[in-house]
Order: structure tokens, then C-alpha cells, then sequence
């Protein structure tokens, strides 16, 4: 085999393994996304599927922090993802920014509980990909970016009174992510990535979740209640921008590890 073949056969092993860790990585998502999936072939119940979804996310969770897929603190960082993803649904729905047209018991003004779990497992896919990739930053403006971040949450609940500022914070955020490099762990070998291109891909990947979210009808935008359409593309800037948020959360509690110093250079 020549040099370049056992190169293209090196790259594509660090291809199926990059995919296979992200997989678990995102085992809360991918099991939540399933459980939406399949309460639609449920036969009707006594309890609202809503309802359902409730204790299915906090079985979930449950079951993932007696598997060891959580450590506590990340529970703890999961939980106050959920709190503020459920506080940002609140404002979203009572503005009509979007619905959730089914009944259930569960509700704060309108918004079914289980609605913080989107949120949710977005936190534990950044902590679990911290451990499991063993992630190290240079170049991190830690209280800028958290600066930056709680300003772009303020403005996605604020836009609706006050004037919307993101495409700004956003070229603040690129400003400030500029030269932060994001080091990661396939097998033995260390790469890197910009700290602002994982946003980006992180938030296309929300929105392709957004997508099978809505289609399986645990909420919808309005252009969606007389059939199932696509969410719009500028969503996916929306998720690029709010993942900031999740980041900041999650990346002090991550920080005080031990083992997570200066990244080494990779190979």
C-alpha cells in the first residue's frame, strides 16, 4: 500500500471514529429525539403525550447519571440548560413565535415542562464531548464570550420590545472566538478546530434537530399548522448564536477539571 493510500485509509478511520464518539456524545439527544418519534405511534392514552414526554426526559436523565454518561456537576450544568431553554420557550410561545398545540397537564403558560429538554441535551452533548474528546481551548476570552453570550440570550427574548441586535453580537462573538482553537481527541490523535466553526456546525445540526422535532409535532412554528414545512435556514444562525450560551455554562464547570490545561499541538 503506498503512502497515500495508507493516508486516505488513516483519514477515513478517523472519520468512523470521530463519528462513532459523537454518537455518543450525543446519546441524550438522539434517545430524546427517538422517544418524540415514537410517543406519535402510541396508541391513545390516559396521560398527554406532552405529559409523557415529561417523565420520559427525566427517565433519561435518570438513567444516564446512573450509567456514568453525567457526573453530577454536568446534572447540575444540564439542569440550568433546561431552566433557561424553558424560560426562553415561555416568552418565544406567549409572543406566537411558535405553538404547542397538544394538551398536557404539566404547563407553565402554555409551554409543556418537557420543552427545557431541547436545551437540555444541548448541555450534555457539550459536557459529554468535553470528557469524551478530552477538550482543551487556547486563545479563550473566557469572560468575554460570557459576556457576549448572556447578551445574545437578553436579545432573543427582548427583540420583540426592544430593537434586535444579534447579526451585532454576533460579529462581536466572531471578533472575540477569533483565534481560539478548539482541541479535540480521536483515538491517539489530537486536532483543532476554530471555537467559531463548531458553533456553526453545532448549530446546523440543532436545526436538522429542530427539523425532526417539528415534524414529529412536539411543537410548531406557525407556517407549520396546516401541514409540516421545513424550519427556516435563518434558524440555524439563530442556534449558531445561542450555542454561545450553552457553551459559557458549560465550559466553567469544565474548566476546573483536572487535566484540562494548555492544549497540545496536534499531531
Amino acid at each position: 500500500m503506498g503512502r497515500r493510500s495508507r493516508r486516505w485509509v488513516t483519514a477515513g478511520g478517523q472519520v468512523l471514529r470521530f463519528g462513532l464518539v459523537q454518537a455518543r456524545c450525543c446519546a441524550f439527544a438522539v434517545a430524546l429525539l427517538a422517544g418524540m418519534a415514537g410517543s406519535e405511534l402510541l396508541p391513545p392514552l390516559p396521560v398527554a403525550r406532552y405529559d409523557l414526554l415529561l417523565g420520559y426526559g427525566i427517565l433519561l436523565t435518570a438513567i444516564g447519571y446512573a450509567l456514568g454518561w453525567e457526573t453530577r456537576r454536568e446534572v447540575a450544568v444540564v439542569a440550568v440548560c433546561h431552566v433557561l431553554g424553558l424560560a426562553f420557550e415561555i416568552v418565544k410561545v406567549h409572543m406566537g413565535s411558535w405553538t404547542y398545540p397538544e394538551p398536557g397537564v404539566a404547563r407553565i403558560a402554555d409551554v409543556p415542562l418537557f420543552g427545557g429538554f431541547m436545551y437540555a441535551a444541548v448541555g450534555s452533548y457539550v459536557c459529554r464531548s468535553g470528557r469524551l474528546m478530552g477538550l482543551t481551548l487556547t486563545g479563550y476570552r473566557t469572560r468575554t464570550v460570557g459576556v457576549l453570550a448572556a447578551c445574545l440570550y437578553v436579545n432573543f427574548l427582548s427583540q420583540h420590545w426592544l430593537p434586535d441586535v444579534r447579526w451585532v453580537l454576533g460579529a462581536l462573538l466572531v471578533l472575540a472566538t477569533a483565534g481560539t482553537w478548539v482541541y479535540y481527541s480521536v483515538g491517539d490523535r489530537r486536532h483543532r478546530m476554530p471555537l467559531a466553526l463548531s458553533f456553526t456546525l453545532i448549530g446546523f445540526f440543532l436545526w436538522l434537530a429542530e427539523n425532526l422535532a417539528t415534524y414529529f409535532g412536539a411543537w410548531s412554528y406557525p407556517h407549520q399548522l396546516g401541514a409540516w414545512e421545513p424550519v427556516a435556514l435563518s434558524k440555524w444562525v439563530s442556534w449558531a448564536l445561542l450555542i454561545s450560551v450553552t457553551f459559557a455554562i458549560c465550559e466553567g464547570p469544565r474548566r476546573g477539571r483536572p487535566g484540562l490545561g494548555r492544549a497540545a499541538r496536534p499531531g
